[in-house]
């Protein structure tokens, strides 16, 4: 294999000041003794050591861990952040039942008393990619503790204005909506953590307690709004969830995280959601699992969608029966929580997306014929089965295909899959059912459901190996003594190759493409040389030196090994030649 090029050598290379970022030029010295070079440096071990850390003590928490469903909760840290978020989950649901009834003492408008709902959920969609850029920029343990104060300040001002005689439909909304902010700023954070919390075994089981704690708020949650509204009135529900969201802060202070800032400086907000979204674009195992998601709650959401007029046409129906559903429901995720570690052990992801799926049509097919609750519960019982062993398996894939740096804006990328979906799917079974009826609104929900995870299954298969996101230093960052005046870089890499190898490589430099585009650089070429059949430049254009210097924090083993093999196709015993140039604006 020939030498490795200068920009991926397991050295430190520092081009001198009349070489640097000059075209043909691959001159390299020794690195100056300087704050820049120790900037580079620190810059390049960064995430590393973020990465390194929490595999160690991932480590140590996975010798001789149970692979039990309960086992994570035997982490202290885990156990303390999943009660909090439990408490977080009820008061969100408290929230959503005390401002719906209170909108309804306000004003008899019907599409007044449906926009809170909106304004619940609109802020999850809207602020979600934002939202994990801070969560992977800030420090988490800070902005997780932030989230809950904003949480506990709108309660109060929420509670002042009832109690203060001055709450009107328009201000409720507007509190709504606030309060929907501070929920779509803590979900990515918590979902980005919870790897750091449990070792890489157990993170399908802590995952199903998020599931498990997400559906016990659901049931908890309405029955303590409505037991307080009935006692003592809407206030006192807001003013709960302001000393529940205070307590849930001051418990996360007790959380003992290091925090490592990049030395490099923060990311731009801009720049941060770009990279979070092309990381996404540019990754199969991703996009595999978003269209699943999407999918999968595009159907499953009219059973939600339809289940009070459902309620309300069954024999005896009311009230209470569409409050006994939901707790079915979430009984039924709660149970096979219980089941998963055995479930994955035994089936494939796909093949248990696919037989959840199956088992939500059938549930949604009986409710659609359901005559009284003696069928309809079973039916929502084993609905909600169905719905945390999808979620759950889908959210698993997407936690390892995502590296620790940009998890949280990956993972509301995925959360904001879930939200639009399932809002698209209200709006699309809601208008099928207008035209129709609300039992052949479910049936075609039930049936096409299948069909359309069937064929996903078919044409967006994840056929690609689970990669290797684990930090690696075999790159080396470039350390120039001056830093370049801003503008874009562009990185050229020359390789020589044998043109009867030349689609396997234009195959492979595909896949360079991809990997390059993931770490962050704005564009990518690959170029060949029509007077040299056996010449090819790689260029890689990248937003600024800085965010040139970002990339080689993100290079991970999966990068390393194709860095392997695009150096096996090169045929001069000399490496491939590295220049970077500045664009002059």
């Amino acid at each position: 294999m020939p030498p490795l090029p200068p920009h991926e050598s397991t050295r430190s290379v520092a081009p001198t000041p009349s070489t640097a970022l000059t075209p043909g030029n691959d001159a390299v010295a020794a690195p100056p003794k300087d704050a820049a070079a120790e900037r580079a440096a620190l810059a390049q071990g960064t995430e590393e050591s973020v990465a390194a850390r929490l595999d160690q003590n991932a480590a140590q928490r996975g010798q001789g861990a149970s692979l039990s469903p309960l086992a994570p909760l035997s982490v202290p840290v885990f156990r303390m952040l999943w009660l909090t978020w439990v408490a977080a989950n009820t008061c969100m649901w408290m929230n959503d039942v005390a401002a719906a009834w209170l909108m309804t003492t306000l004003t008899t408008s019907p599409i007044l008393v449906a926009l809170v709902q909106s304004a619940s959920t609109l802020p999850v969609f809207l602020l979600g990619l934002p939202s994990g850029a801070f969560a992977d920029i800030l420090d988490r343990r800070r902005y997780f503790i932030a989230t809950q104060f904003w949480v506990a300040a709108v309660a109060l001002v929420l509670c002042v204005a009832i109690m203060a005689g001055g709450m009107t439909a328009p201000l409720l909304l507007a509190l709504t909506f606030a309060n929907g902010i501070g929920l779509a700023m803590r979900w990515p954070v918590f979902a980005a953590i919870v790897p750091e919390l449990v070792s890489r075994p157990q993170l399908p089981a802590a995952l199903a307690l998020n599931g498990v704690a997400m559906n016990a708020s659901r049931i908890i949650g309405p029955l303590l709004a409505g037991a307080i509204i009935a006692s003592a009135g809407s206030a006192w529900v807001f003013v709960l969830n302001a000393v529940l969201s205070v307590i849930s802060g001051l418990v996360i202070m007790r959380w003992k995280r290091a925090h490592v800032p990049s030395p490099l400086g923060r990311e731009k907000l801009p720049s941060a959601m770009r990279v979070g979204l092309q990381f996404v674009r540019q990754s199969p195992r991703m996009r595999a699992v978003l269209w699943r998601i999407s999918i999968f709650f595009l159907h499953a959401t009219a059973l939600m969608a339809l289940l009070p007029l459902l309620a309300r046409g069954l024999e005896g129906g009311g009230a209470g029966t569409f409050t006994l559903l939901l707790a079915s429901m979430g009984a039924g995720a709660i149970t096979a929580a219980m089941f998963l570690p055995r479930l994955r052990q035994a089936m494939a992801r796909d093949v248990l997306v696919i037989r959840g799926t199956l088992l939500q049509a059938a549930a949604t097919a009986v409710m659609a014929v359901a005559p009284n609750v003696y069928v309809a519960v079973p039916a929502m019982f084993v609905g909600g089965m169905a719905w945390i062993t999808t979620a759950n398996s889908l959210s698993v894939s997407a936690q390892l295909a995502l590296p620790n740096w940009v998890r949280a804006r990956g993972m509301s990328i995925y959360q904001m899959a879930i939200m639009g979906s399932t809002a698209l799917g209200a709006a699309v079974w809601g208008q099928v059912a207008t035209v129709t009826d609300v039992h052949v609104s479910l049936g075609i929900a039930a049936a096409t459901g299948v069909a359309a995870m069937a064929l996903v299954q078919r044409l967006v298969a994840d056929r690609s190996m689970e990669e290797d996101l684990s930090p690696s230093r075999a790159f080396k960052a470039p350390v120039a003594e001056v830093p370049p005046a801003p503008g874009h870089v562009v990185v050229t890499i020359e390789y020589f190759i044998d043109p009867a190898r030349a689609p396997e490589f234009r195959t492979l430099m595909q896949e360079s493409r991809r990997s390059r585009l993931r770490q962050g650089a704005l564009a990518w070429q690959l170029q060949h040389d029509i007077a040299d059949p056996s010449r090819y430049v790689e260029q890689i254009e990248d937003e600024s030196w800085t965010e040139h210097l970002r990339r080689f924090d993100r290079v991970t083993a999966h990068d390393v090994a194709l860095r392997e093999r695009k150096l096996a196709f090169h045929t001069r015993d000399t490496p491939p030649v590295v220049a970077r140039l500045l664009v002059e604006r």
